[in-house]
C-alpha cells in the first residue's frame, strides 16, 4: 500500500514520516472501514482484541463475491491484524518500507506484511487472522 497522503516521501523517507508521528499513523492505519463496516453489519465489534480476530474468522466469506473489493477488503483486514499486534504485543510497532507498504516490526526485528497476510485470509480463508496473531505474540 502506498499510503497516498504522504506522496512520494513515503517512498523514499517511510521511516522518517513515521518517527515523525508514530501515533497518527498507527491511528491511520487502525482505520479499516471497509472491514469494520462490514463486521458492524455482522454484528462483530472490532475492539482490537485477539477475540475480535477470532471473531472475523467465523465471518461467512461473502466478500469473496466482490471481485473488486477483495483486495481492499484483505488489505482492511491485515491493517486490522496489525493494529491488534501492534496495541496487545509488547515491543511491536508499525514500519513503513521503502515502497510505503506498512508492516508489523516485532521487538525481535522481524517484520510481518500483514496486508499480504491479510489479502491471503480474505481469498482462501487460511491462515486465519486469529492463528497469524497467535504466532506472532508467541514471538
Amino acid at each position: 500500500m502506498n499510503i497516498p497522503f504522504l506522496g512520494n516521501r513515503s517512498k523514499k523517507h517511510g521511516a522518517a514520516v513515521l518517527a515523525e508521528d508514530p501515533e497518527g499513523i498507527a491511528e491511520l492505519l487502525s482505520e479499516c472501514e471497509l472491514l469494520r463496516s462490514h463486521a458492524d453489519r455482522e454484528g462483530i465489534r472490532l475492539d482490537d482484541t485477539a477475540a475480535s480476530l477470532e471473531a472475523l474468522d467465523q465471518l461467512p466469506p461473502r466478500w469473496r463475491d466482490d471481485e473488486e473489493g477483495l483486495s481492499w477488503f484483505g488489505h482492511d483486514a491485515g491493517l486490522y491484524l496489525g493494529t491488534v499486534v501492534v496495541r496487545t504485543v509488547p515491543g511491536a510497532a508499525w514500519a513503513i518500507r521503502p515502497g510505503g507498504e506498512p508492516v508489523v516490526r516485532l521487538a525481535s526485528g522481524r517484520e510481518i506484511d500483514v496486508a499480504a497476510a491479510g489479502r491471503d485470509w480474505a481469498a482462501s480463508g487460511t491462515p486465519e487472522l486469529s492463528q497469524l496473531y497467535a504466532e506472532v505474540a508467541e514471538n
